[in-house]
């Protein structure tokens, strides 16, 4: 799929005390190591299971479905969905997940969304539909920690696009929003240094026609 914007984002959107509450909340309940794919709680069960997952993946996460973050949250999905010009149609956001990423853990290269919708004729609200825009909230500010950058890359999707996108810092500080399509690939580089704490969320809707 070619767009004009392959992400949108909001600088600061979120104020401080509303990050810090959801930091706060967070880190009030017990987390669970992350996993890859779409099953919840498919946690490896040898040691060489973890090492293997660690490769692609290693962080923490807690899972918020609480309504006042969706209502911090959704304006901005909104807003990106029309000012990027994709125009997606979405009708639901599964639970948020608060991720850790401590020294050393890391997120490598994958996309959010997978080549099925999900089949779940119990859950009106998920059965038939896929991940279509992915937010970020960023937790931290710049200077609690190193390494860690979101990382793009968009020649998977447009060939145009060779050179891979970093969201600085200083752009992804404490409360910026950065939204994009969940086909898109990206990464969380390793942090170096400190602790990272983001929340991303994803939003559903039908397949696309």
């Amino acid at each position: 799929m070619i767009l004009s914007n392959y992400f949108w984002f909001f600088k600061k959107a979120v104020p401080d005390r509303i990050c810090e509450n959801i930091k706060k909340y967070g880190l009030s309940q017990q987390p669970e190591v992350a996993i890859t794919g779409n099953e919840k709680g498919n946690v490896p069960k040898t040691e060489e299971g973890f090492k293997q997952l660690h490769k692609t993946r290693n962080s923490d996460v807690v899972w918020l479905n609480e309504p006042w973050i969706y209502r911090e949250v959704h304006p901005y999905v909104r807003t990106a969905n029309v000012n990027a010009g994709w125009n997606f149609q979405w009708d639901w956001s599964e639970s948020a997940q608060f991720t850790i990423y401590k020294k050393g853990q890391h997120y490598s290269w994958h996309a959010d969304s997978w080549d099925k919708p999900y089949d779940n004729p119990n859950n009106p609200n998920t059965h038939g539909k896929i991940r279509k825009i992915t937010t970020v909230l960023i937790l931290s500010d710049p200077e609690d920690y190193e390494g860690g950058a979101l990382e793009f890359n968009f020649g998977n999707t447009d060939p145009a696009k060779k050179q891979n996108t970093l969201i600085p810092k200083e752009v992804g500080a404490k409360g910026t929003i950065v939204v994009f399509p969940s086909h898109v690939s990206h990464r969380v580089q390793p942090v170096t240094k400190g602790v990272r704490y983001s929340m991303p969320t994803w939003h559903l809707g039908y397949p696309f026609r």
